[in-house]
């Protein structure tokens, strides 16, 4: 678990273009909202265009999880979900090193009963979530009446590993790395609202496959086992941007929930992130190959 910044890396030679990438982002979350927007639609058109293995997994994504649209409101689509992952990146910079006193003022959110309820039977709370780009700007808004902890994958360069984390850290509680399992179940026991987001395929994890959209996905256990080990609460949490404005929802918890069947488990989970999805579609991170194992051992991106 990290609740105290870390300390600074060295500026070694090694370290200098990350040294300077992160300094560009830390200058550019403090422009404004509006040329952000403007700057991220033009970054989301570059990276349709210029990466694409991503524009192809994104492809391959819409039709399997979307047969009902047909090609041309894919393809619509597929440009507006990159216009977002574009959008989204500047979200995230402005989450950890910017203000989002604009966003704030005009953020909705719905069901914070549910959270203050539980928080009140000294319940803990697991908070699921899918990867949608406004995740982490959302979470920081949440952080204002909650006291909320997240976990998250740490990042192999230690620059940017420092840099996120310190961002994070102005406003969650405390941060646990993909390692930190027995922090994490601790957390939860003594009543903690935790951030996870289950929705990719984390190879090397203990994994089930369960439908996501009809579909055998590799899904991480992880959720089904902290809600047996901790009894917390899991209550679906769903997160999007509406015009200028952001909508937050925090849903009923699942129940029943931990049964005996990890399977099942994982696909209820995968129920709630998938009618979230279905809310905001081009919001998602659909550049993911959520699919690349399948049970009889083929990718649906061959």
């Amino acid at each position: 678990m990290t609740s105290t910044p870390p300390d600074r890396p060295s500026f070694a030679p090694r370290h200098w273009p990350v040294w300077l990438g992160v300094g560009l982002c830390m200058a550019l979350a403090r422009l404004p909202w509006g040329l952000q927007r403007t700057m991220g639609a033009a970054v989301g058109w570059l990276a349709l265009r210029l990466l694409p293995d991503r524009r192809e997994a994104a492809r391959t994504n819409l039709a399997l999880c979307l047969p009902e649209l047909d090609g041309p409101a894919r393809e619509a689509l597929l440009r507006a979900n990159f216009r977002d992952v574009g959008i989204g990146l500047f979200e995230f910079a402005r989450a950890w090193w910017g203000e989002v006193a604009p966003m704030r003022a005009s953020a909705r959110i719905e069901g914070l009963e549910i959270l203050q309820r539980l928080q009140a039977e000294g319940r803990g709370v697991l908070l699921v979530s899918g990867h949608f780009m406004t995740l982490e700007l959302c979470g920081r808004l949440l952080c204002d009446h909650v006291p909320l902890a997240g976990m998250y994958r740490k990042h192999r360069s230690p620059v940017m590993e420092w840099a996120v984390l310190r961002g994070r850290l102005r406003y969650a509680s405390a941060m646990f790395g993909n390692g930190d399992t027995r922090a994490a179940i601790r957390h939860l026991k003594r009543g903690g609202v935790l951030w996870y987001a289950p929705d990719q395929d984390m190879r090397g994890k203990d994994t089930v496959f369960a439908p996501f959209f009809g579909i055998p996905s590799a899904t991480i256990t992880a959720t089904h086992q902290f809600a047996r080990m901790t009894g917390c609460a899991v209550v679906p949490f769903f997160h999007r941007r509406e015009g200028a404005d952001y909508v937050l929802q925090v849903g009923q918890p699942l129940a029943p929930f931990p049964t005996d069947d990890a399977v099942a488990d994982s696909a209820a989970v995968n129920a709630a992130i998938e009618a979230m999805v279905r809310q905001a579609p081009s919001q998602y991170l659909w550049l993911h190959r959520r699919f690349k194992r399948q049970p009889d051992g083929r990718s649906r991106y061959d």
